[in-house]
């Protein structure tokens, strides 16, 4: 059975939240990281800041959606709540 996540990245040097979906979070960090993404090219480095586990690539998907039109506020309260499986502090 495959995991489906949404996940969030940050970059310091650009003070930007990247929000994105996948079944691998922690590889596809790895390949943000590396320059294989178009949008998060030479943006990084990048630090996961948020993952949440989902029942369906669907509804994933569709989170992924949601976090796409949040304002940053939303986000850094979103990163302390339960949902979150990156632990911070």
């Amino acid at each position: 059975m495959t995991n489906h996540y949404v996940y969030i990245i940050y970059s310091a040097s650009h003070d930007v939240y990247y929000k994105g979906y996948s079944t691998d979070y922690i590889l596809r960090l790895e390949q943000h990281n590396q320059g294989k993404t178009t949008y998060t090219k030479n943006k990084g480095p990048w630090k996961l800041v948020y993952a949440e586990k989902l029942d369906s690539k669907k509804e994933a998907l569709i989170k992924e959606k949601m976090l796409k039109r949040q304002h940053r506020q939303y986000l850094i309260w979103l990163f302390s709540q339960k949902t979150n499986l990156i632990k911070t502090g």
